[in-house]
Parts: C-alpha cells; sequence; structure tokens
C-alpha cells in the first residue's frame, strides 16, 4: 500500500461497513442484467446471501461500482447501495438492486454533469474491503447530460 509509514498503516482501522456477527455468511449466484444498457437505462444486480452458521444473524450487503475508464480521474469504490438483512442458520435469501444508470453520473472537465459510455465493474460484499462478488456491464451509446441525480439504488429481497 502506497503511502505506509515506517512501521503503520496509512489505510483506516476498520473498513467502511465493518461489522462483527456471531454468524457467518455466504455470497452467491450474481447476475447482472441487462449486459449492456444505454446511458438512461436501469441495471438489476441480483444474488444471494445465505446464513451458513450455527446462529441468527444480520448482514448489511452492499453494492459498490466502479467506472473502469473514465475522462477524469474516478473513486475506485462507490457505495451505491445497501440493505441490513436478517437470516436464520441455513437461510438464503434473494437480493436485487435496481441501479439507475444516472448514478454513474460525474462532472467532466468542463463541469458538465454526464454519463459516459464504458464499462463498470460491479462489487457486492459484506463492506468496502470484504467484497465477496464481482461482475461488470457496459453503459453504451454516447455521453450524456445528465439533470436529475440519482443517489442510491432501489432494494428488493424475497
Amino acid at each position: 500500500m502506497l503511502g505506509d509509514y515506517v512501521d503503520l498503516k496509512a489505510g483506516p482501522l476498520f473498513p467502511f461497513g465493518h461489522g462483527l456477527s456471531y454468524t457467518t455468511f455466504a455470497y452467491a449466484n450474481l447476475s447482472i442484467t441487462p449486459e449492456t444498457v444505454p446511458p438512461t437505462g436501469t441495471v438489476t444486480v441480483s444474488f444471494e446471501v445465505t446464513n451458513t452458521g450455527q446462529r441468527a444473524g444480520d448482514e448489511v450487503v452492499q453494492l459498490y461500482l466502479h467506472d473502469i475508464v473514465a475522462s477524469v480521474t474516478r473513486p475506485v469504490k462507490e457505495l451505491k447501495g445497501f440493505k441490513r438483512i436478517t437470516l436464520q442458520p441455513g437461510e438464503t435469501k434473494a437480493v436485487s438492486f435496481s441501479v439507475d444508470v444516472r448514478q454513474m453520473a460525474f462532472y467532466d472537465r468542463e463541469m458538465n454533469y454526464i454519463v459516459e459510455p464504458g464499462e463498470i465493474e460491479v462489487l457486492v460484499g459484506a463492506s468496502s474491503e470484504d467484497i465477496r462478488l464481482r461482475g461488470r456491464f457496459i453503459i453504451s451509446g454516447q455521453t450524456t447530460a445528465v439533470n436529475e441525480k440519482v443517489f442510491s439504488s432501489q432494494v428488493e429481497v424475497r
């Protein structure tokens, strides 16, 4: 890690979203649909979470997105949605985030608020450093101006 001191790490003591539980959780079956979406579209990110431990517990599932190549420097991970779910031992729940592509909008060099075409990395996990599932989707078409900001995803748990 760059920026470390002689004998200390420069990073935070705990990553964003860090939490402890008396049980364990497994993530599986990531699905991203559609694989290609226009700048005005919506992507559904679905997966399953299973309580693999012996006790009931809560898990805060988190969705991060990363614009792999952009015209300006972009964050490595942007939190775009989260949901606390309660699971009994052995129970599995399906979680679906509905992501409006306008959540990937940013200010370009001319200070226009835009969505650019390109590849977006999807990261799902229990914290910003505990990423369990990865995938990608593509924003197609032309660079598009955005007039309305969208800050979070809709979440459905079944």
